[in-house]
C-alpha cells in the first residue's frame, strides 16, 4: 500500500530539494543560522539531505550585539551538537572598522546587518547563502524568488530576477555576485510550528510563554532591558508574553501569550489574523526600514 504524503511531506521533499540543488550548483555556500525558529527548521532539512555527512557548507549568524542572550547560546549548543562549523560575524566588528556609523548609541542595529553580512559575504568568498525566510511573511519577501539574485554590490533588484519554471533553479553568477537560496519560501508560520511538533524540534525558551517587564509602544509590547531601557514617563508592567519571532532587541516585541507549549503555539498561531513581523516587528513599522529597501541594500 502506498503512503499519502501530508503537506508537510511535500514541503519537506522541495525544501530538500533545493537545498541539494545549492550544494550541486554553488562552490561555496554558507547557511544562515540566527538560532531562530525558521533556522532551526533549516538545520533539520540540512540533515535529512546530507547526513550522515557532513554539511557542504558552515554555519553563518550575522550578530548585531543586541541578540537575546537564550538565542545565542541555544546557537552556539546547537551548532555544537551537530558538530558544524558556525561562523559568527558582529555588526560591533562594522562600526570599529567604520562601516557602519549609528546615529545614537542606542539605534536599532538591525538594518545594518545587511553591511556586515556583505562583508563576511567578501571575506569568505560565498557564492550562496541560504536563509530561512517565508513569502508569507511581508509582502516583499513575498516578490522573491526562491534563488535570489544578487548583484557584484550585494543588492537585490526585483526587476532583474531569474524565472523558475517546473522547479528548475539557476545559481550560476560571476566572481562577486551572489544568491540567496530560500528552501522554506512556500511555508508558513503554522507550518513551521506543524514541522517542529512533527521533528521534535527544540527551541530558545523565549519562544514559549514566561513573564517579563513590558512597556506598551504604539500597540507593541516592548521588553525592558539593559538596550532598551524606561525613558521619563513611561511606566512598566510584567505580563506573561512569548516571542513569535526573535532578532535584535531594540526592533524584536514579544505577545502576550500563555502558551507554554507548542502544541498551544500552534493553536494560537491558526487563530491569529495577524503576520508575525506586524505584531511584532517594531523596525518594520517606519518606511524608512522598509523590508524591501533593505533587501535592495543587501538585507537577508
Amino acid at each position: 500500500m502506498s503512503k499519502t504524503l501530508s503537506h508537510l511531506d511535500w514541503l519537506e521533499a522541495e525544501a530538500i530539494h533545493i537545498m541539494r540543488e545549492v550544494a550541486g550548483q554553488c562552490s561555496n555556500p554558507a547557511l544562515l543560522f540566527s538560532g531562530g525558529k525558521d533556522s532551526v527548521c533549516l538545520l533539520r532539512l540540512a540533515e535529512k539531505a546530507f547526513r550522515p555527512g557532513r554539511f557542504p557548507f558552515p554555519l553563518v549568524h550575522i550578530d548585531t550585539g543586541h541578540n537575546y542572550k537564550e538565542v545565542t547560546d541555544f546557537r552556539d549548543k546547537r551548532a555544537a551538537e551537530l558538530g558544524e562549523r558556525l561562523i559568527v560575524r558582529s555588526v560591533e566588528d562594522s562600526m570599529k572598522r567604520g562601516t557602519v556609523v549609528l546615529k545614537s548609541p542606542l539605534e536599532p542595529r538591525n538594518k545594518h546587518q545587511s553591511v556586515t553580512l556583505l562583508e563576511t559575504i567578501a571575506e569568505f568568498e560565498f557564492d550562496c547563502c541560504i536563509g530561512g525566510a517565508r513569502r508569507d511573511e511581508e509582502k516583499a519577501r513575498a516578490k522573491e524568488r526562491i534563488f535570489s539574485f544578487r548583484d557584484e554590490f550585494g543588492q537585490w533588484d526585483p526587476k532583474n530576477q531569474r524565472p523558475e519554471l517546473w522547479d528548475l533553479y539557476n545559481a550560476r553568477a560571476f566572481k562577486g555576485e551572489n544568491i540567496r537560496a530560500f528552501p522554506i519560501s512556500n511555508w508558513t508560520e503554522l507550518d513551521v510550528w506543524q514541522y517542529i511538533e512533527r521533528e521534535g524540534l527544540e527551541l530558545p525558551s523565549i519562544y514559549f510563554a514566561h513573564q517579563r517587564p513590558i512597556v506598551v509602544k504604539n500597540g507593541l509590547l516592548q521588553p525592558i532591558t539593559d538596550v532598551t531601557p524606561l525613558k521619563d514617563g513611561e511606566v512598566a508592567e510584567t505580563m506573561t508574553v512569548r516571542f513569535r519571532t526573535v532578532g535584535d532587541i531594540t526592533c524584536t516585541a514579544p505577545v502576550e501569550s500563555g502558551a507554554s507549549s507548542i502544541r498551544q503555539i500552534i493553536e494560537e498561531t491558526a487563530a491569529t489574523t495577524v503576520t508575525e513581523r506586524g505584531q511584532t516587528r517594531l523596525d518594520d513599522q517606519t518606511s524608512e526600514a522598509s523590508m524591501e529597501q533593505r533587501k535592495k541594500e543587501g538585507y537577508f
